[in-house]
């Protein structure tokens, strides 16, 4: 939730012509990254827990890709990006610990 939050005021800084575009699709990737990692815990079995992991996962590489093209395009500076990338990292290896887990 600390990413998506942060994802939020980076965002916030876009231009209007983004608000459809990337400005829409990063929050989103944000946003869902805690969102499937919340539903999966609630789910009744690991199989169910271990799927939503797995899309939790796709939208932080999605998320991280985000990031790198708003630096890119300068829509945001790289340095305020580092801090939310640094985050995000270190979600992806507990989820990844996480799905390795019930791979056992």
């Amino acid at each position: 939730m600390n990413i998506a939050e942060a994802v939020y005021k980076l965002s916030k800084k876009f231009p209007k012509e983004e608000r459809y575009g990337l400005k829409s699709q990063i929050r989103r990737s944000a946003v869902s990254i805690a969102s499937n990692i919340a539903e999966g815990a609630g789910r009744n079995t690991n199989g169910e827990f271990k799927n939503f992991l797995g899309i939790a996962s796709g939208s932080s590489n999605e998320l991280m890709t985000q990031l790198m093209l708003s630096s890119r395009l300068g829509l945001v500076e790289e340095s305020r990006v580092t801090p939310i990338i640094h985050q995000l990292k270190e979600v992806q290896k507990i989820n990844y610990s996480f799905i390795k887990k019930f791979n056992k």
